[in-house]
């Protein structure tokens, strides 16, 4: 067990908050980790990969706006937050591969909005939501934030959304050093969890919806590529206290889990905790992806910057993460049923 959720009295008095993607998976559970702390939020998201029944249990508590992020903020034009966590993005390897341009454009124009906005309007701190990927393809085992960064080619369109998000990471520190804007930017490294959709290659999920189907569970590769898998509530969680630390001294960290699983062994564990009679399934790349993908053999984050800003610590384990995914699809499985 890691240590125990901030009070309200820790991270101090209510903010007003603004929440871009908060119908996704993370930006979901961010919205419930702010309400615990009593925060008024106003969310922004297009729906495009979001769902809005991650958002019913708390729908009458916040405002929510269904528009793309530069479309919305020019409404809010006048209006003050405290804090800004941004988090839309155009996210999975399947979505990047078949739309880079759409994908590039959201992740880098909508982030430049939402900084010019926090500076126009009260110079609200930002946090931006970044990504592992940032990092390439380095040689080392354990990726530091002061790693110099590999990317691959731009001829292999993998690497684009890597690209994209270190351009991020860019215009956030500019802003801070140009006109001193307060920002954080966290590198997120392969979470899952409750809420999460296998609809653009994300493969916890689509592990569980297999193994509930007693279908096969396919492993591209030859499955000994290895990932740390961290639950999207203890990410959720950490980020507003990132944010409010008086012991945050960096513009970037790290965020997820340090233990590492091969796919493999991540697939034959989901069987295992399910019970489930479903076999794997290998998969070569050049059958699982279009042209321009090129994958990492290891990728393990280096956690000593955020556990020493806020001592963080995931709480939920891997097994228990599957168990809670596959609990909310047998949830949403017998409500469509029962409605049909």
């Amino acid at each position: 067990m890691g240590a125990q959720d901030p009070s309200r009295e820790q991270l101090g008095t209510p903010r007003r908050v603004l929440v871009t993607g908060g119908a996704g998976f993370i930006g979901s559970h961010l919205i419930d980790a702010l309400l615990e702390l009593g925060d008024e939020i106003t969310v922004i998201d297009n729906l495009s990969t979001g769902q809005i029944q991650n958002l019913a249990r708390c729908k009458d508590r916040i405002r929510f706006i269904e528009s793309s992020v530069s479309q919305a903020l020019p409404a809010l034009n006048g209006e003050q937050f405290d804090e800004i966590y941004h988090l839309a993005a155009a996210v999975g390897v399947e979505l990047v591969l078949t739309d880079p341009v759409g994908s590039i454009h959201t992740n880098v124009n909508e982030t430049y909005e939402v900084l010019r906005f926090a500076r126009e309007n009260g110079n609200a701190r930002v946090l931006i939501a970044s990504s592992s990927e940032v990092y390439g393809k380095p040689g080392t085992s354990v990726f530091s934030e002061t790693d110099d960064l590999l990317l691959g080619s731009t001829e292999t369109t993998r690497w684009s959304y890597a690209h994209a998000k270190a351009l991020d990471e860019h215009l956030a520190i500019g802003f801070t050093s140009q006109f001193g804007l307060d920002t954080v930017c966290c590198r997120f490294f392969n979470t899952v969890g409750p809420r999460q959709v296998g609809r653009y290659g994300m493969v916890l999920p689509r592990f569980v919806q297999a193994a509930h189907a007693g279908a096969p569970l396919k492993v591209f590769g030859d499955g000994t590529q290895t990932r740390c898998f961290c639950d999207g509530r203890d990410v959720a969680s950490a980020l507003p206290q990132l944010m409010r630390s008086p012991s945050r001294e960096h513009r970037v960290y790290n965020i997820g889990s340090d233990r590492p699983i091969s796919i493999r062994d991540l697939a034959e564990l989901v069987i295992t905790t399910l019970g489930s009679r479903s076999t794997l399934e290998l998969v070569p790349y050049d059958l699982a992806y279009p042209v321009g993908f090129e994958d990492l053999r290891h990728r393990k984050p280096d956690l000593d910057r955020i556990r020493g800003a806020i001592g963080f610590t995931p709480k939920y384990t891997l097994n228990q993460t599957i168990q809670d995914l596959h609990s909310e699809m047998t949830e949403s499985s017998s409500t469509q049923g029962s409605v049909s």
